[in-house]
């Protein structure tokens, strides 16, 4: 399957139907390919819930959002911090018991090349704190409310995860002897897309009602080297974005989107979807080539275990 299922400009925003009655949460929702995926998802009727640790952003972000479409659309904001498990539980509790259904649970927020080694409100290096563990408990506290609204659970990856290492650093996951600002990034991204792939086969072990989807936003114009990165990375990406290497924001939002949104038939659960051109950076939205390691069973299995324990959360799927 590749993007040509969808015709030769791949997937495009034009193949959503109305997604009256559809909610959809999303991390990171304020900025970037976030806010970009809060855009496609209101054009088209959707309840979008903004999960982001920023309230003035978030207020900043819908009162964009209300101005382009309308005081009566139907966007919210939960306040939430990755970087803080207890924050992530609050966030949760109140999502539970106030929101009705999630269509789509779309986990999207992510830092990126932090120059210096830092840490979580609880000891983690902060790029597995913040875009695995945050988002592995976090889909764990909603998992039951997701299966009955047969909704489905999207993580976006990144093309990092075949950079670095491509495995995990289980002797030292905090990267305390070779912290690197991209390697560490690169490990969190590969945690992530490990932990779906694993999820996946534990819904299907236990028969559950959920579908997981992994995706990319290739090399797209958002902040997020703005917001986390170095100098020197900033400057680079700066560049680049000035080239037709980088894409817009808006179509980084596209494989996310995809992967909540269009038919199941059409989407393969193993699979990893994004731009298809050039290094898959840019190009036409499908299915992208999946580097093997990102599906390591034993290393996948282990994963899970110390996520367990680092967030002191036993995800409950039995059959």
């Amino acid at each position: 399957m590749s993007a040509t299922i969808f015709g030769k400009e791949g997937w495009t925003p034009e193949r959503i139907g109305d997604l009256t009655n559809q909610t959809f949460l999303i991390t990171g929702a304020n900025t970037g390919a976030g806010f970009e995926a809060a855009r496609l998802l209101l054009e088209k009727n959707a309840k979008v819930v903004m999960l982001n640790r920023n309230s003035k952003k978030s207020e900043d972000a819908m009162t964009i959002l209300k101005d382009e479409f309308g005081a009566q659309v139907d966007v919210s904001f939960i306040k939430m911090d990755l970087a803080n498990l207890e924050s992530v539980r609050k966030a949760a509790l109140t999502i539970n018991n106030k929101i009705s259904k999630i269509d789509a649970l779309l986990c999207n927020a992510a830092v990126a090349q932090l120059p210096k080694q830092t840490f979580t409100a609880d000891g983690f290096e902060s790029h597995l704190g913040i875009n695995h563990y945050g988002h592995f408990l976090l889909c764990g506290l909603l998992f039951d409310k997701i299966e009955s609204s047969k909704g489905r659970i999207v993580v976006v990856a990144s093309e990092g995860y075949k950079m670095g290492i491509k495995t995990i650093q289980f002797e030292d996951m905090n990267w305390n002897k070779n912290y690197h600002p991209n390697k560490t990034y690169c490990h969190s991204k590969l945690a992530q897309m490990m932990f779906a792939y694993e999820l996946q086969d534990k819904i299907k072990a236990a028969r559950k009602n959920v579908n997981v989807y992994v995706c990319h936003p290739g090399a797209s114009a958002t902040t997020l080297i703005k917001n986390s990165g170095g100098l020197k990375d900033r400057i680079i990406f700066g560049l680049m974005s000035l080239t037709p290497l980088v894409q817009s924001a808006r179509k980084g939002a596209y494989p996310e989107v995809m992967c909540a949104t269009e038919e199941e038939r059409l989407l393969n659960l193993k699979g990893y979807y994004g731009p298809t051109g050039r290094m898959q950076w840019t190009g036409p939205v499908g299915e992208c080539t999946l580097e093997s390691h990102a599906r390591d069973k034993a290393v996948m299995k282990q994963l899970w275990q110390v996520s367990e324990k680092a967030t002191n959360f036993k995800w409950d799927l039995k059959s």
